[in-house]
């Protein structure tokens, strides 16, 4: 007892208060660190030395993940997270973050030729709404078969006739039911067991949504952009993240479809070869602080500069229709010019 009193004592400064230092460690673990959020833990780490190892803790970042992601709880996820360098801060640092646009890098046959993905991509995908999760779900994806490579890339989530129901009354106006599921959030994880690393692909927050204009379904669009060297376009690509919704009037709408790919400029779905290349640039590259609506903005400019890049294919392929058109003509009346040219000296010799 005196021992406790004399630390406490001499851990006090010049105004009475009590140092950190002076509390014990179970109590800072217990219930102080653990009502903190990540990134504040993060900073927490660096105040000392004694804070440094208590926020280094990995059973404190896996429950920081399984709250965050309740996919991250299933042994898969558990088993890779297992070989990263920290554990499950090295997930949360690699997922919670948004990725950093990098300068694209062009696939030549240096790039092309380089060590790709493992054999399987793990996905690890939640789907909350109004902070209820709605959806969890952990799934693999083999990477080394020719059909994959040669494919477009694209994963599905839900099983055949699989559907979530969801809080939402589908009544039949756009407006009421685009703001309400607006409310819908969507992590979507990918890990690399052979790196040991992950990134989260999804913008979180819907970029849009949108109602299909022959079915009438519901399409909530996640996007994320990213640099790539495929030759698509201005060098990017988006990660495409779309939740379809489906209801009758007055009942429960429910989601029916949630399927992820990456596309070019052009609206071309790539293969998996292509993708798998530009994730490992995204998996390695850098990561930076989430800003609100930034991937919405993202999203907003990559339509804009492929509306651009449209515009200006279709007059580079006008030009280029115009000159074909211009040689034919200047041929045909080459042709036609050597043949009247040829019969009126022809018709002059004879006579």
């Amino acid at each position: 007892m005196s021992s406790c009193s004399t630390t406490t004592t001499m851990a006090e400064d010049d105004g009475g208060r009590t140092a950190i230092t002076a509390v014990h460690p179970d109590i800072i673990q217990t219930l102080i660190l653990t009502k903190l959020d990540g990134p504040t833990l993060i900073s927490a780490g660096f105040a000392s030395l004694q804070l440094q190892n208590l926020c280094s803790d990995d059973e404190l970042w896996r429950k920081f993940c399984n709250s965050s992601w309740p996919s991250t709880s299933d042994p898969l996820i558990k088993n890779a997270v297992a070989a990263f360098p920290s554990g499950h801060r090295s997930l949360f640092s690699d997922s919670f973050p948004s990725i950093t646009h990098n300068d694209p890098k062009p696939i030549t046959g240096d790039n092309s030729n380089r060590r790709l993905l493992s054999p399987e991509l793990i996905s690890a995908v939640d789907i909350h709404f109004g902070g209820n999760l709605l959806y969890s779900k952990v799934l693999t994806n083999e990477t080394e078969s020719g059909w994959f490579m040669s494919s477009p890339f694209r994963i599905e989530l839900l099983g055949h006739k699989e559907i979530v129901p969801t809080p939402v009354k589908f009544d039949g106006e756009d407006g009421n039911c685009k703001l309400e599921l607006q409310k819908m959030k969507l992590s979507w994880i990918l890990i690399d067991p052979s790196r040991n690393r992950a990134v989260n692909v999804s913008s979180l927050n819907p970029v849009s949504v949108q109602r299909h204009w022959l079915t009438g379904e519901l399409k909530v669009r996640y996007s994320t952009v990213m640099g790539s060297g495929a030759g698509a376009g201005e060098g990017l690509v988006q990660c495409g993240i779309v939740v379809t919704c489906e209801g009758k009037e007055g009942g429960e709408l429910h989601v029916r479809e949630v399927s992820m790919q990456i596309e070019d400029m052009d609206g071309k779905v790539l293969c998996g070869k292509d993708s798998l290349v530009i994730l490992q640039e995204v998996i390695e590259g850098g990561r930076k602080k989430r800003k609100e609506n930034e991937e919405k903005e993202n999203y907003e400019h990559f339509l804009e500069l492929k509306k651009k890049w449209k515009e200006n294919k279709q007059k580079k392929e006008k030009n280029l229709d115009m000159m074909c058109i211009a040689s034919g003509i200047t041929i045909l009346i080459s042709f036609w010019t050597l043949i009247v040219f040829g019969s009126r000296t022809n018709g002059s010799y004879f006579s």
